[in-house]
């Protein structure tokens, strides 16, 4: 095919879209039916239409081939462990005797049961379930869900294409199971996953299906040979089916440097690349490849991960590049739109001139379309949206709002010693210890208690104006007496005071900081019915006002003792936001930096002694190649430094961490001098305190005995052995008792059951520690 015809059959299509809905009906559905309001038949009955309306949104913007198999009621790698039969030991009887229910125990736990460990998908803030796999695993395919939705989406005359995990990036994603030795390597189980994907596939096509994508981003990490190796055997299996679909391999969120020529060689039938950030690697290593002749390229050229507009000019060039280096070039998002809001057109507080600089799913697809015209037809087509973009992106670059002079003075005023504490941390921790005066194994929270629906319709009352300011602070008042009075009557050692005034971790400083735009309905999932609003980064930040001092002062008055004062980091703040394009990220992490430096210095100068500022996204915002992650992590821990670097020695810095994958950053960690760090350690059954040890992680830690991310309540002894697991790696003289995490998300009945048996366990240890 010439370049032109290349050109002439240029579709668009996407490789995922939000779940939710409009108005996050996939969560109160799913919540619903786990409180028994809402049947199962009901529950599917809304995800059914859920889907619909999404595929013909899709369909009616323009978009060619639309994704079916990517809605999930909890996580779609959960759904693939479900599609090849890997269920846990522990989770098969409740799986046969109820599918639905057995899935969300898999998800969430039970009270006797477990859940599977969750952790980051990639270096996105997305959270998936991981797989646990070990030598006596027996796959068997179970295609029910994939089929089901292919069916419906043809049943409305539609192209579909399903799309599930590679069987590569599944088995990279997955751990040994419990009781299996740490060293096993699911990979090995690939000739035996193998065939059930074989399975799948041939009930895909009988179902009708002409394409099937099968997502391989773990490929865009570094991989050794051998995985290398193991992704050529697997698509020259598959490739070699006879009785299958086309197959499309695709790949996001980086370049996919050496594993472009093992899939390009590969008897499979297109490939998808992403060509935002990574557009120059993977053009030119898809050229020296010699393109893909025969194939099909889907050429990701619409960040699929941001929420700015696309430079449409731009993404022509590139998709001309393109040209002649497939059989066909199609255009689509970087990667599933799932990790952006819905429609910039239900945000109604934005300005208009700014709600035109940003792009949600919906714009985004009418981008793709737009682009796909373009490619097909030339730029006369589409000549009004070229001339309408490029006003966009000018009146974005000259706008005040993006520029503010003093902001960019003080940042580079920063000097060496203005990220660094003034005394070592052996210093520090003796001149605390004094001051504090903490039992051995200090018991604490990580900082958020639930958010009740009183306190989710006090804030609608303040909005609504239902209530004044006078009577919404009288409410945040009575809590914190609440959550300071049952902290000091369970026993904890450090207080807070539970945040009942803020919607999000982030939201709410961003709400308070100049740069920052917030969004109504701007909705984005983060795991299973948990959904966040991530504010957008648009202009250069600073702090007009103190944000948190006013609460905890006052939570301060209600006790004697030690109540933390808690912010969110600067890398969090970035992480968990939608960040500027327009300069780079280094930049932008360190005004923020200086922000949350005005607002330490006012905790501490108001008699706080405790600091935590939060950052959980430290090693979701690792880059996924090992020769990016020096740079990330040089300004990431100077940022982090420079927010707390001013304090004096006997007061105490706290940070946090959650749900990732921390050997990647121990030095990282220790990098940035805080002098107590908490992390998330009861589902990976305390990995995290042995690999500190490894690293001979100085300072004091506190690996969670509590997993607040499940219903069940964990028992005395429980909480105790995980403890135990800790001292054995961690000096009790510097180990801390906490919770993996906030516990927003968790009920009353809940938290106070499970805190009393964390502060229990802390006991019963230390009384063995005294008579030992």
């Amino acid at each position: 095919m010439t370049a032109k015809s290349a050109a002439a059959a240029a579709r668009a299509t996407v490789y995922g879209y939000p779940r939710q809905g409009p108005n996050r009906e996939l969560k109160k559905a799913v919540e619903g039916y786990w409180k028994g309001r809402v049947t199962a038949d009901a529950l599917r009955t809304t995800a059914a239409e859920l889907r619909a309306a999404n595929w013909r949104q899709l369909a009616d913007t323009g978009i060619d081939e639309v994704p079916t198999g990517d809605f999930s009621y909890y996580d779609h790698v959960l759904d693939t462990t479900v599609m090849v039969g890997a269920i846990p030991g522990r989770h098969r009887d409740a799986v046969a005797t109820d599918p639905l229910d057995g899935y969300f125990a898999m998800a969430r736990g039970t009270q006797d049961v477990a859940p599977l460990e969750m952790t980051k998908w990639f270096d996105t803030n997305y959270h998936y379930l991981v797989p646990e796999l070990g030598p006596d695993t027996v796959f068997t395919a179970d295609p029910a869900k994939q089929v089901a939705e292919l069916g419906e989406a043809l049943a409305l005359g539609l192209n579909a294409r399903p799309v599930m995990v590679g069987p590569v990036t599944y088995l990279l994603l997955a751990k040994p199971a419990p009781g299996v030795p740490a060293d096993f390597e699911p990979l090995t189980l690939l000739d035996r996953l193998l065939p059930v994907y074989a399975e799948v596939l041939a009930d895909l096509r009988a179902a009708g299906a002409e394409w099937v994508q099968l997502d391989e981003p773990a490929l865009v990490q570094d991989r050794t040979p051998a995985e290398l190796g193991a992704a050529a055997r697997a698509y020259r299996a598959l490739g070699a089916l006879t009785d299958r679909p086309k197959l499309l391999v695709a790949s996001y969120f980086d370049r996919l440097g050496d594993a472009l020529p093992v899939l390009a060689k590969a008897p499979v039938d297109g490939l998808a690349l992403d060509f935002t950030d990574a557009a120059a690697a993977n053009l030119d290593a898809l050229a020296a490849v010699g393109g893909l002749p025969g194939k099909r390229l889907i050429a990701g050229v619409v960040n699929g991960r941001n929420v700015w507009i696309n430079d449409l000019e731009q993404s022509l060039a590139t998709l001309g590049t393109l040209l002649g280096l497939a059989e066909r070039v199609d255009v689509a998002a970087s990667c599933s739109l799932l990790h952006v809001p819905l429609d910039t057109a239900l945000e109604r507080d934005i300005e208009p001139q700014i709600r035109r600089w940003l792009a949600f799913a919906r714009q985004k697809t009418a981008e793709v379309v737009t682009l796909a015209r373009g490619l097909a037809l030339g730029t006369d087509a589409i000549t009004g949206e070229l001339a309408a973009n490029r006003a966009d992106l000018t009146g974005r670059a000259n706008s005040p709002l993006t520029h503010d002079p003093a902001v960019r003075a003080r940042a580079a005023a920063v000097r060496d010693t203005d990220t660094r504490r003034s005394q070592p941390y052996a210093e520090r921790a003796a001149a605390q210890r004094a001051h504090l005066r903490l039992p051995l194994l200090p018991t604490t929270t990580i900082g958020s208690f639930p958010q009740t629906g009183e306190l989710r319709t006090a804030r609608a009352d303040l909005r609504t104006g239902r209530i004044d300011t006078t009577g919404y602070e009288e409410r945040i008042r009575a809590e914190i007496q609440d959550v300071v009075s049952f902290q000091e009557k369970a026993g904890l050692d450090v207080l807070v005071h539970g945040e009942p005034e803020r919607n999000d971790m982030v939201q709410y400083f961003a709400e308070q900081l100049t740069g920052y735009l917030a969004t109504e309905h701007g909705w984005v999932q983060s795991y299973g019915t948990r959904y966040v609003r991530p504010p957008i980064l648009a202009g250069d930040i600073s702090r007009p006002e103190p944000m948190t001092v006013r609460w905890t002062t006052y939570a301060r008055s209600l006790t004697d003792r030690p109540v933390k004062g808690m912010l969110t980091g600067p890398v969090t703040m970035l992480a968990w936001s939608f960040v500027r394009d327009d300069q780079p990220l280094g930049d932008t992490a360190r005004q923020v930096a200086l922000a949350l430096r005005d607002e330490v210095d006012d905790l501490e100068s108001g008699g706080t002694s405790v600091i935590q500022v939060d950052e959980p996204a430290l090693r979701e915002t690792l880059p996924l190649r090992t020769v990016d992650r020096p740079a990330y992590l040089a300004w990431a821990t100077e940022a982090f430094r420079l927010s707390t670097g001013g304090v004096r020695p006997d007061t105490q810095i706290h940070t946090h961490m959650c749900y990732a994958e921390f050997g990647d950053i121990v030095q990282a960690i220790d990098d940035l001098d805080a002098d107590v760090i908490s992390l998330e350690a009861a589902r990976s059954h305390m990995q995290v305190a042995r690999e500190l040890a490894a690293h001979g992680y100085p300072r004091e830690a506190g690996p969670g005995v509590y997993d607040i991310h499940s219903p069940r309540v964990p028992s005395t002894e429980e909480a105790a052995e995980l403890l135990r697991t800790g001292l054995r790696a961690i000096p009790a003289e510097r180990l801390w008792v906490n919770p993996d995490c906030g516990l927003k998300t968790r009920s009353w009945p809940e938290t106070r059951a499970s805190l009393e048996n964390l502060v229990a366990a802390a006991r019963a240890v230390r009384e063995e520690l005294s008579g030992s």
